[in-house]
């Protein structure tokens, strides 16, 4: 424009400049404030500079994983075959001299410079003689490790400064955001090794069956689960009351072949002789009084899977000998049919009591007895694994503080209260314990005196509500019409340890704290021996 001072117009195209500049950082800062992914950032940078300062491309090349080289890691104007052909040595080109002398580089004319590769090929489609290039180092905590560059249309008379400039300002930015971005990873990479290692802990914690216990005992019972889950074989859970068979009989569907087919659990002693039968094996319309509709039990819905029959002890003779058939040749008939059924189905049973002293009495079937025997696993009593209460309690504790929306802690001398303490309901009582204090607690630490009066003074007499519905499967003894002498003490509970344990001399050493020698010496010297059925 004619008029206008030379000077007065070289203040208003820097101050544009300028603001441009400016407005580009603003837009650069943004991009990397709301970076999800390093890659998609870094374009989207280089697009601005596109955008806002109409450079006509632009490529950032960093150091490969190498080390050895650096190849386009994002760019704007070049396409994908493009920029899979921007790979430098790092003395190689104008993308070298800038990398190894940590200093910018100015091409005013890409025709006339013998360092400037085109290795790319990106630039044919404009006229050498109008393309200047520019190239800055990316630098990081004082060490180069890429090289920023762009493209310009200018002519000879250009000044390049305030360009190199801004590059420079904005390589430092990248250089923080590419610092940034490999701290984030190196800390998820650090997540997922302590999320591994938690993995690990919890794989002791819980054992892949998702049951709580890392003690030997229970060790033996993880190693029975892996053994027996992958074959065909029934098999026979013994333990007291509480002690998680159903938990144990899951576990070893779940690691069966059986794994993605139903799971059908049937408690023998929940419902009435005259519909248990209907309930295992079905009834035709008609069958009896009220049988409106065709019915099928519960053996056929877990026709190839897994039925478990939780006191089995408790079962009628009568369908002790449906359930043989059963066994023997997979085959029952419904109530009110004449038409077998054939069905696929693994059984675990499962038993608080002793079957042998039960077959004894003529309550249990031998025969069945023998064919549900065929593969026992003892669960150990919670007295027997003292060393997985306290897993056990912070498990339950965490759980009752979920559901009822409370942050309750155990004292130590609750812990090793709970600890020392004999659990004749094992552990279905010390669960239904934690439940009962974090709803009836009203300070935010459980101690001592907050336990029930039956537990810290058992001379009460009271019964614990956990075991006031537990009815052992014996006929009960008259009581003795004087004091025991210390032999008779000694035997009965050598005996009941015995019996507890299936007669397995080595388990019932364990739990009486014995050597299997001296077990062996005090069977002898009790004159106890199995009993031959």
């Amino acid at each position: 424009m004619k008029g206008i001072d030379p000077m007065r117009r070289a203040v208003e195209e820097t101050t544009s400049t300028a603001f441009l500049e400016v407005q580009a950082l603003y837009h650069i800062v943004n991009l990397i404030g709301s970076a999800v992914h390093l890659d998609t950032a870094l374009a989207s940078m280089l697009k601005v500079l596109h955008d806002t300062l109409r450079m006509e491309r632009a490529t950032l090349a960093l150091l490969d994983e190498t080390g050895s080289q650096l190849t386009i890691r994002a760019s704007y104007g070049l396409s994908v075959e493009e920029e899979q052909r921007g790979v430098y040595g790092l003395n190689e080109g104008i993308y070298g001299q800038v990398f190894s002398t940590g200093s910018p580089f100015v091409v005013p004319d890409v025709h006339s410079e013998p360092l400037f590769l085109n290795r790319t090929g990106a630039r044919t489609r404009i006229s050498k003689a109008t393309l200047s290039f520019i190239g800055v180092p990316v630098i990081l905590a004082g060490v180069t490790v890429g090289v920023l560059s762009v493209d310009r249309l200018f002519g000879q008379d250009i000044s390049f400064e305030e360009d190199v400039r801004f590059l420079t300002v904005l390589a430092t930015l990248i250089a923080q955001f590419l610092s940034l971005n490999r701290a984030i990873r190196q800390d998820r990479e650090q997540l997922v090794l302590e999320n591994l290692s938690l993995k690990e802990k919890l794989h002791g914690r819980y054992h892949r069956h998702q049951i709580i216990g890392q003690s030997k005992a229970m060790q033996e019972v993880y190693w029975s689960i892996e053994r027996v889950a992958p074959s065909l074989a029934t098999v026979l859970l013994l333990g007291e009351s509480g002690t998680g068979k159903e938990l144990v009989a899951r576990a070893v569907h779940d690691a069966s072949p059986r794994k993605n087919e139903a799971f059908i659990k049937v408690n023998c002693a929940a419902l009435p002789e005259n519909l248990l039968e209907s309930e295992l094996f079905g009834h035709e319309k008609g069958a009896f009084t009220g049988a409106a509709v065709t019915r099928i039990g519960r053996f056929e819905q877990a026709d190839r899977g897994t039925i478990f029959l939780d006191e089995i002890g408790e079962l009628p003779l009568l369908l002790q000998a449906k359930l043989l058939r059963v066994l023997q040749e997979q085959q029952f008939e419904r109530l009110g049919s004449s038409r077998t059924q054939t069905v696929d189905v693994r059984i675990i049973a499962a038993t608080n009591v002793s079957l042998e002293r039960a077959v004894a009495l003529g309550a249990f079937r031998n025969d069945l007895y023998y064919r549900l025997n065929v593969v026992p696993i003892h669960l150990p009593p919670l007295r027997g694994r003292r060393e997985d209460i306290p897993l056990l309690l912070d498990h339950f504790l965490r759980s009752s503080n979920k559901r009822n929306e409370k942050n309750l802690r155990m004292s130590r001398e609750f812990l090793d209260f709970l600890t020392d303490y004999d659990w004749p309901g094992n552990v279905r009582e010390l669960q239904n314990l934690v439940e009962r204090l974090v709803i009836l607690a009203t300070n935010e630490v459980l101690r001592v005196e907050d336990l029930p009066e039956y537990l810290v003074r058992p001379e009460s007499g009271r019964i614990p509500p956990a075991m006031e519905t537990v009815v052992p499967l014996a006929v009960p003894s008259p009581p003795p019409a004087s004091r025991k002498s210390l032999r008779d003490l000694e035997r009965e509970q050598v005996e009941s340890a015995l019996i507890r344990n299936g007669w397995v001399q080595s388990r019932a050493a364990r739990e009486l704290g014995l050597t299997q020698r001296q077990m062996g010496y005090r069977m002898k010297k009790f004159d106890l021996q199995r009993p031959d059925y």
